[in-house]
């Protein structure tokens, strides 16, 4: 089965929870704080694998959480992190953020990583925060949590040439007589159901992968029949092959069909019009095909439209060694190194994969549920929470004071809390106290 979007959830690991601990060794008489720092959690990979071609390996499994980082432990020994989580796709993987539709990654080449979820840092021990005036203090963190994103997987073929044309026009049969590919071939509408590639080599010595598309019907590029579906593989090719069935064996117009074609792929991106475009002119072998192809060059001629077409037989094999030297002449004139972007313009590889500097995010809102407690919610002020032992007093002192240092305290106060209030962050239920 060929899976080409697929929608799943990933977590990153926990950072491992601080320790607090006293080294009490016979001949160290004033011991001294010995908690070690909790390890980091795993974070969440994507690798790219060239033996891949679809997203099979997540048809079932939707759902993918990191390890934890280990605990600190005595004598000061740190935990150990933990091994990041590597999710294998093919090349040609699109990574978006499902809520927020942003894009993440765009992973062409192979071997190529993108982290897409942190792992959470370690918690610091107790020799973290060991300072003259507090030389054993109980203070340790518990370690950061990790992140959780719902994440869309799209798969756009990475192929040096693309068939499209009308259902029916010979495009799996070209596929099956230049190349090794099996595609599935009957006589009626939509027989391919999914893309199928083929490296195809010329008798010249020379090779390129060749994709056949689905057939495509006016209305594709609003979601007709296969849609979009299918289109976007498009979006990856360096040269459209336009197959065209010049026999009109279904009482279609040949150039009816070919300007529906050329209008559907430029209402999905009008870039694509502007690539390499090969007409091929197929199923010569019947009579009536010499007559519509004389037609479709004087309406051609009429709409000031200079087209190169290549008249063939897929199914006799006429002259199609012609058309595949035709479309090798044209991608050696393309560099090899120029990808098309998912908004199609030209970049280069090292461009795929774009890393930003994130500040954290301090800032917070206060609420009122309906039993009348205040309600803090807030990235930075639920993380210090979460990072919060809560069973120490050394700890809760901590907390109330990077709520002050936050301006919670403040805004609080300007909400009209009083003393004996409560106050909710997360799961934690406190009494305002001035």
């Amino acid at each position: 089965m060929f899976l080409d979007e697929v929608k799943i959830f990933v977590r990153s690991g926990d950072g491992g929870n601080g320790l607090v601990a006293f080294r009490r060794e016979k001949y160290v008489p004033k011991g001294g704080p010995a908690g070690g720092d909790g390890g980091r959690g795993a974070n969440v990979v994507f690798v790219v694998d060239e033996g891949l071609r679809t997203f099979m390996d997540y048809r079932y499994q939707k759902k993918f959480v990191a390890p934890n980082g280990e605990n600190g432990m005595s004598k000061g020994m740190h935990g150990r992190k933990s091994k990041d989580l590597y999710l294998k796709v093919p090349p040609g993987t699109v990574i978006r953020d499902t809520d927020t539709g942003e894009i993440l990654a765009d992973l062409v080449e192979h071997k190529q990583e993108v982290v897409v979820a942190r792992g959470g840092r370690g918690g610091r021990g107790n020799c973290r925060f060991a300072t003259p005036s507090n030389p054993a203090p109980e203070i340790a963190e518990n370690g950061e949590p990790g992140e959780e994103r719902n994440l869309t997987l799209e798969l756009k073929l990475m192929a040096d040439v693309g068939l499209v044309g009308f259902p029916s026009v010979g495009k799996s049969t070209l596929l099956s007589i230049t190349s090794k590919a099996k595609p599935k071939i009957a006589d009626y509408h939509f027989t391919t159901l999914a893309p199928n590639l083929g490296v195809v080599e010329t008798k010249d010595h020379r090779s390129f992968v060749m994709a056949d598309l689905p057939g495509l019907i006016e209305g594709a590029s609003q979601g007709i029949g296969l849609g979009h579906q299918f289109l976007r593989h498009i979006e990856r090719t360096k040269v459209i092959v336009h197959v065209v069935d010049m026999s009109a064996t279904d009482g279609r117009n040949p150039y009816e069909d070919y300007k529906i074609i050329n209008s559907e792929l430029g209402e999905y991106n009008m870039r694509l019009l502007e690539r390499p475009q090969i007409v091929v002119a197929n199923k010569m072998d019947i009579p009536t095909a010499n007559e519509n192809l004389a037609v479709f060059r004087k309406q051609l001629k009429k709409d000031k439209q200079e087209v190169e077409i290549i008249e063939v037989s897929a199914f006799t094999r006429s002259n199609v060694d012609n058309l595949l030297y035709k479309i090798c002449d044209i991608l050696d004139n393309i560099d090899p190194n120029i990808m098309y972007e998912l908004d199609v313009e030209e970049k280069t590889m090292e461009n795929r994969v774009l890393y930003k500097h994130k500040p954290k995010d301090e800032t917070f809102k206060i609420t009122r549920d309906d039993t009348g407690a205040y309600v803090v919610s807030g990235p930075g002020i639920e993380r210090a929470f979460l990072m919060t032992d809560f069973n120490r007093d050394a700890s809760v002192r901590r907390f109330a004071q990077q709520m002050r240092s936050m301006g919670v305290d403040d805004k609080l106060r300007e909400r009209g809390c009083k003393n004996g209030d409560t106050v909710r962050i997360l799961q934690g239920e406190f009494e305002f106290v001035e």
